[in-house]
């Protein structure tokens, strides 16, 4: 059996194989789709024109969450589901999914009110079975959430509530689930184009594809072809599908990156006054996330941050938190992504369903739609069920929530689940590598981002002990940790390393530490 990493990318073994699936797209869908599909014992090969999560999955709002804005939309069952999945990530994956609180505040003038909050909060908490991550609601009174945080508008503030639910770095858990896959079997390849489909009798036996690092065209068969490419799954589909391309809409989030809000450990979930849609303020690496917007868009390419939506984000921030003061030089950095939902006629793009479905547009050929980060795990399940549906063969039911995901503390069997002491664990970790001489800051970091891997950071430093310098000064990362993407995780660009293994270029303005990256992958 394959090791997770070094993370491969194996164009050879795409050659002159017939696979039993074929997954185009190496997002987080098409991650957890080869994964599943290989851990059921399915011939898998997975590509990725790119890098791991280099499209939609890099731009999230880095949380697994069960939606509590979903609640106001009567999306319950998605909502249960997304809470079920809260639970399970955090137990296969507690060095990546992560307990945060969020703050609710109440002003006089808030769209939804406090008793309302309250209500719904209870629903959120209820939906939630089963041992949970994260503690149950509470409130708190005006002066208590002032004391806290004096930046708030105090003006109108009636108090507020506090929910839990997690977080994590989307990009990085991308590439962790494809290094999963390849543990059991999945063929991975980054910079492989799906240039067209292979069709035969009408039905879709592969892709024609090009290596981008070389130029060369090949065919990749294959009896079930999955279309994971989410927003650009229609260039691919257009020729092949024709009429029979499914009906899907592109909406486009936001998020801006800004400074840290000292002492924060919190997240906020607010309505922004100008129109009442809800946006978040989330702590994230030592920065603060403030998003996301929401608009429709015709193409993948529109899929960028406005003027005008930074001016939004940042008078909503400025009316609720005043006390912060950002304003547009504030702004660190910007992104965008762009998701795939079901095409529907809905009152706003709020209201628009996150409902995941199975298409079949035609034999050998499944085009998954809608979903959200969070429930992906399941949502794969249940297009590997669809496979062996379209296989015509029984297939053994999805197993990926009973085993850690790579760099997981592994210990004992607690019910259908592999769980490790992560708790305790990471203390000792921490402190190996503190006695090691890295900040306490870096070594909660390592052990985060890298689990029980973090014996290949601690080689590193045995091989080149500068290279425990940080990057940049107010950021948890170290240069043995590029030196490990280029090696172990399969980066092969320097956007691959400061986007993606470590969001670097979210993090800090462009300057030296980007030339001493660069450096560092040639060596």
């Amino acid at each position: 059996m394959p090791n997770a990493f070094p993370l491969l990318r194996n164009v050879d073994d795409l050659k002159n194989h017939r696979f039993d699936v074929l997954v185009i797209g190496g997002g987080i869908y098409g991650a957890w789709c080869a994964y599943d599909a290989a851990l059921r014992g399915l011939s898998v090969a997975l590509i990725e024109k790119t890098d791991w999560g280099c499209g939609t999955s890099q731009s999230s709002s880095k949380l697994i969450h069960g939606g509590l804005r979903y609640l106001e939309h009567f999306e319950f069952g998605l909502v249960s589901l997304a809470l079920k999945e809260r639970r399970v990530l955090s137990e296969i994956a507690p060095h990546l999914v992560r307990p945060l609180n969020f703050k609710l505040p109440v002003w006089k003038h808030s769209r939804v009110g406090r008793l309302q909050l309250l209500a719904g909060l209870t629903l959120y908490d209820f939906l939630a079975t089963g041992k949970q991550p994260v503690p149950r609601h509470k409130s708190f009174s005006r002066e208590a959430l002032l004391h806290e945080h004096p930046y708030l508008a105090g003006e109108g503030l009636r108090g507020g509530l506090r929910y839990g639910d997690c977080q994590e770095d989307d990009a990085r858990m991308t590439m962790i689930v494809v290094a999963a896959a390849q543990v059991h079997g999945a063929v991975c390849a980054t910079g492989i184009a799906a240039e067209s489909l292979l069709e035969a009798q009408g039905r879709i036996t592969g892709a024609c594809v090009r290596n981008l690092v070389g130029g060369e065209g090949f065919q990749i068969s294959a009896d079930v072809t999955l279309n994971t490419a989410g927003p650009w799954a229609r260039a691919l589909t257009a020729s092949a599908m024709g009429e029979a391309t499914p009906a899907v809409k592109l909406v486009k989030g936001i998020h801006l990156v800004l400074p840290r809000i000292p002492g924060l450990q919190d997240a906020f979930l607010l309505t922004a006054p100008q129109d009442g849609r809800v946006f978040f303020v989330i702590p994230w690496y030592g920065r603060t996330l403030l998003g996301t917007t929401e608009s429709s868009i015709a193409d993948v390419s529109e899929a960028e941050v406005t003027a005008a939506e930074q001016s939004y984000l940042l008078e909503a921030v400025r009316a609720l938190l005043p006390g912060l003061g950002w304003t547009d030089a504030d702004v660190i950095a910007g992104f965008a992504g762009a998701r795939t939902l079901q095409a529907e006629d809905a009152d706003s793009l709020s209201a628009q369903t996150r409902e995941f479905v199975v298409t079949t547009p035609k034999p050998g050929f499944i085009w998954p739609i809608g979903g959200k980060y969070t429930t992906a795990r399941c949502d794969a399940a249940e297009v590997i069920d669809a496979v062996y549906a379209m296989l015509e063969k029984p297939g053994p039911v999805s197993l990926t929530h009973r085993y850690p995901l790579p760099g997981a503390p592994v210990g004992t069997r607690e019910g259908s689940v592999m769980l490790g002491d992560f708790t305790g664990w990471q203390t000792e970790a921490v402190a190996g590598l503190e006695r090691r001489g890295l900040a306490a800051d870096i070594a909660e970091s390592l052990t985060l981002r890298h689990g029980t891997r973090i014996a290949a950071i601690t080689a590193l430093l045995d091989e080149q002990p500068a290279w425990a310098a940080r990057l940049v000064d107010d950021a948890p990362f170290i240069e043995a940790e590029v030196v490990h993407a280029v090696r172990e995780e399969g980066a092969r660009t320097v956007q691959d390393v400061v986007r993606r293994r470590l969001p670097l270029a979210l993090l800090a303005r462009p300057g030296a530490w980007l030339q001493r990256v660069e450096a560092l992958i040639r060596e």
